[in-house]
């Protein structure tokens, strides 16, 4: 049986399984699994990779089965590049590299490094059709397996869980919350027309947009406040300015436009804090 639907042979069966490789989204997770790693003191590189490769299975899971669910089930999407027997066996796939990941995990670190690896492909699993008519849910999702790859990735380092990284997870799942709501409001009149209960078909697309700011707000607010009391490395400030430059110029745009500049404003955002840790390493 043919995995992709455009084209025949191996060559158009692996085009179709790496068409689900997303980038502007895949990369997040993936650096913010190493941000906790570097969180960490990244002792162990070996170790990080593991983690990463098991995040990297957990985000291409969610994105095969949100392209299955919204062509083959919901008939939502124009196109999609994999057969139902071409998404089934990119599951399969991509579980069985998570799968193994988590079992490296569990033998070289302990099984909590494995527990808190987890839910990340819970969550991607699920994101369709069960997470995404929500608007908590919906909202949450990506941002939640983000804080919890930067929780998992210091854990995979210290064998240990600590306020530092609980609180840089806490900031990106507020900040990345708010983007998600900007995001989700792309789509409000096909997605209120299905009522699929996004935040903005929820409440409205401008009180929508004004949750998302005070949201990326507070996320901001919290880094401040906790490099104040030195938490936070005094120049994870440069990361808030550099990220608020960019939500700013988002203020007046088009929610794609804005999703757009937000996105790549996060990445921004997750490299100056980075570097931030990097060059003044936390106590």
């Amino acid at each position: 049986m043919s995995l992709a639907r455009h084209g025949t042979g191996p060559v158009a069966a692996l085009r179709a399984l790496a068409s689900q490789v997303h980038p502007v989204f895949m990369l997040p997770p993936i650096a913010a699994a190493w941000f906790g790693a570097v969180l960490g003191g990244l002792d162990s590189a070996a170790f990080a990779a593991v983690h990463s490769i098991a995040i990297f299975a957990a985000v291409y899971t969610a994105h095969v089965k949100d392209g299955y669910v919204d062509f083959h089930v919901r008939g939502e999407d124009d196109d999609h590049p994999l057969t139902v027997v071409g998404c089934r066996v990119a599951l399969v796939g991509a579980t069985a590299l998570f799968a193994a990941a988590v079992v490296v995990l569990w033998i070289a670190v302990n099984p909590i490094a494995a527990f808190l690896t987890i839910p990340t492909w819970v969550i991607g699993y699920h994101h369709a059709p069960q997470l995404d008519t929500n608007p908590l849910t919906a909202t949450t999702g990506y941002p939640a397996g983000i804080a919890l790859a930067i929780v998992g990735g210091y854990y995979v380092q210290t064998a240990a869980i600590a306020p530092v990284p609980i609180a840089f997870a806490l900031v990106f799942l507020l900040v990345l919350s708010g983007v998600k709501v900007i995001d989700d409001a792309q789509d409000y009149d096909y997605d209120r027309s299905i009522d699929k209960r996004t935040v903005a078909v929820t409440v409205g697309p401008p009180r929508a947009r004004r949750i998302a700011y005070g949201l990326i707000a507070l996320g901001f607010l919290v880094v401040l406040a906790l490099a104040a009391v030195a938490v936070f490395p005094p120049t994870s400030v440069l990361a808030v300015a550099a990220f608020g430059a960019v939500v700013l110029a988002t203020r007046r745009a088009d929610p794609e436009i804005a999703t757009m500049l937000l996105i790549r404003g996060a990445y921004v955002f997750l490299a100056v804090l980075v570097a931030a840790v990097w060059f003044e390493p936390l106590g």
